[in-house]
């Protein structure tokens, strides 16, 4: 059924419902709250604290708009009781429209400021009468284009009505756990009538998900351990030789995992191997090693990477590591006529290892003899994605790296064909980076500092959440912050990136920040994954609270990576008790491992395991609160579905339809 079936749906809208990945109705009922407002209860603003977010009514006396600051805003002066307060619209100049003299409720943020009474930022209003919509539970969805909330809701409660929502788990293991039905989960997530609802509906929601992801791998994987095919002639010497060519010496959990490889490499066997690490571990020294093996042994090895720049970054290293083998670098934007010469030279065998993006597992891309494929930052890469670059080579072995640290119980459910090896311990040389929570009142001489820093020739980053700022104006958009910081240092360099620019484009402001041709980057998380820039020592997080503890900890190690002392601030945007505890692991802990755990025990395991798509095997889970023993719970139903008591041909049949779409399968 189409988005267009819907009532109050247009082309327009559709269009926009499709920027967001939604196309079909059942898309639809797919497009999980981000979060929910509380308007079960109206507070008074002079029972409020700062940056609260409260339901309050008031009286609007006057509403004023200036078209001419430099960020236009709409101001109301509002009256409740005896006080006087303000609420006020930043670059919203249709709300006057909206706003007469009478009684209205509010929404927002809470902003106490001294000396200048309370004022509410760009909170929703709506006339305070019985047809209200703002009272009870509300879900709030992300938006595209000219989406509103409501909007979207009403959409969504058509789609319910209209979609049909069966469970793939087989009815007598439903009955024995429980588990309520699955229209009734939709329902409870997109129209609660209690908190309660929503962790129920949630939990039972990412049940069935990931009962078909882990059935899923289970078809996929087969049960069946390849016999090895490639005959692996470097010896244990070999592997030292090499080993010495590294400036430092490998840490006790590196020769671990290279002998791990090493053994794997000549066992009967073909290998697929997960090298998990913390960040600065040491997992690219390992994977070269892993490549030597192959190179020496007469085969060829690819190395792929998410970005252009990584990719880059790779195979600089292996030609300074592979002086006497030919490298050569495939990427999206390799000039046609290079990547023509490179795909024959693969073909024929000219080339010993290429380094590349995707563009590498085109079809289109043929090796000789193919042995080792690395996959680097795994959580990039989907399931077929692997194996598609596996496929170029017959019998090939598999590495695949991944910089977040996973708790080993989720590594041994996510990643079951693989064998696992893990580096718990970094190199002597890493110092560990200094972490602070930076209050407001300490901003100013946070920014002198970083003007300190550019005069040294040390480079930072500032980070921002979102490419666009959010409907409450709690979060500051990375071009915002851009501009902002532009007035504020005059004096120094700043360059913007961001995931809606191109790759080329990205790969220029990365090279010339890395060159020194900019003091500071002000970007989205598009510089989490293996950027490596030794000269920048400062990395400043925005709204620090809205990240993931593991994803945090990713960003806080694009710095530290030269000799100088280094050091990571994090801002706030909520003075909420529980942000504070969560920032407080990362300010003090620096084991990524540790850090995964705690994440996963504050935040459960919707934010923690979240999983994306283009097709539909999987929901947009990342936005559901559930508890991590939900996943546990759905190995344990797979299992039992598996074990041969039920129709495991129709269950083995569904999973095998949804093969496709687990391409872009990934964790976060």
């Amino acid at each position: 059924m189409q988005l267009t079936d819907l009532k109050f749906v247009s082309e327009k809208r559709a269009r926009d419902f499709n920027k967001l990945n939604i196309y079909t109705v059942e898309d639809l009922v797919r497009h999980f709250p981000r979060d929910y407002l509380d308007l079960r209860h109206v507070t008074l603003l002079k029972d409020a604290y700062h940056n609260d977010y409260i339901l309050t009514a008031a009286e609007v006396m006057n509403v004023e708009v200036n078209r001419y600051a430099r960020r236009p805003f709409v101001k109301a002066y509002c009256a409740q009781g005896q006080s006087v307060f303000t609420a006020i619209w930043f670059n919203q100049p249709y709300v006057a429209e909206k706003l007469r003299s009478g009684s209205y409720l509010f929404y927002g943020r809470v902003q106490n400021r001294y000396g200048f009474g309370c004022q509410m930022v760009n909170p929703t209003f709506e006339r305070a009468d019985k047809n209200s919509n703002l009272k009870g539970i509300i879900p709030v969805y992300s938006l595209s284009g000219s989406l509103t909330q409501g909007v979207v809701r009403t959409a969504i409660r058509q789609a319910l009505k209209k979609v049909r929502l069966s469970s793939h788990i087989p009815a007598p293991i439903a009955q024995k756990y429980s588990l309520m039905p699955l229209y009734e989960a939709y329902d409870k997530v997109h129209c609660p009538q209690t908190a309660e609802d929503v962790r129920e509906g949630a939990k039972r929601i990412a049940l069935e998900e990931y009962f078909l992801l882990i059935s899923a791998f289970k078809v996929i994987k087969g049960g069946r351990d390849e016999a090895r095919l490639n005959k692996y002639s470097v010896t244990e010497t070999d592997v030292q030789s090499f080993v010495s060519r590294f400036p430092f010496e490998f840490t006790e959990g590196q020769k671990c995992a290279v002998n791990d490889i090493f053994s794997a490499l000549h066992s009967p066997h073909k290998m697929n191997m997960l090298l998990q690490g913390d960040v600065g571990s040491g997992k690219t020294a390992v994977a070269l090693t892993a490549i030597y093996m192959a190179v020496k042994s007469g085969y060829q090895a690819a190395m792929i990477a998410p970005t252009e720049v990584l990719a880059q970054q790779n195979a600089a290293l292996v030609k300074r590591y592979f002086p006497d083998y030919k490298v050569q670098t495939l990427t999206g934007s390799t000039p046609a006529a290079e990547k023509k010469r490179i795909k024959n030279d693969l073909s024929n065998g000219e080339i010993n290892v290429v380094c590349g993006t995707h563009a590498v597992i085109q079809s289109d891309v043929q090796f000789k003899n193919l042995a080792l494929a690395v996959c680097d930052e795994q959580h990039r890469f989907g399931v077929a994605q692997r194996a598609s670059l596996s496929e170029k080579g017959e019998g090939c072995d598999v590495l695949v790296m991944s910089a977040t640290p996973i708790p080993r119980t989720l590594s041994l459910i996510f990643y079951g064909d693989l064998t696992l090896a893990t580096i718990k311990d970094k190199p002597r040389s890493r110092q560990d980076i200094s972490t602070s929570i930076i209050p407001e009142r300490k901003y100013a001489d946070m920014l002198d500092y970083v003007k300190k820093q550019a005069k040294e020739g040390n480079r930072t980053y500032f980070v921002c959440p979102k490419i666009e700022g959010d409907d409450e104006g709690t979060v500051m958009s990375v071009t915002e912050l851009y501009e902002d910081l532009k007035a504020k240092m005059p004096s120094v360099k700043i360059a913007l990136m961001h995931g809606k620019m191109k790759d080329k484009e990205k790969n220029e402001i990365m090279s010339a920040f890395k060159r020194g041709d900019f003091d500071c980057l002000v970007s989205t998380t598009v510089i989490e994954v293996g950027v490596d820039v030794p000269e920048a020592t400062t990395m400043i997080i925005y709204n620090a609270e809205r990240f993931g503890l593991s994803q945090l900890h990713q960003l806080r190690g694009r710095v530290g990576r030269g000799d100088k002392k280094s050091y990571c601030f994090l801002l706030m945007g909520t003075d909420s008790e529980e942000a504070r505890e969560r920032l407080s692991v990362i300010k003090n802990n620096s084991d990524g491992f540790e850090i995964a755990e705690a994440d996963l025990q504050m935040r459960g395991g919707g934010d923690f395991m979240g999983t994306r798509q283009s097709g539909r095997i999987l929901s947009e889970l990342k936005n559901l609160k559930f508890p991590v023993e939900t996943v546990f719970t759905a190995k344990a139903i797979s299992d039992e579905a598996f074990s041969g008591a039920y129709n495991v041909e129709l269950l083995a049949k569904i999973a095998a339809e949804k093969y496709e779409s687990l391409k872009d399968v990934t964790l976060n």
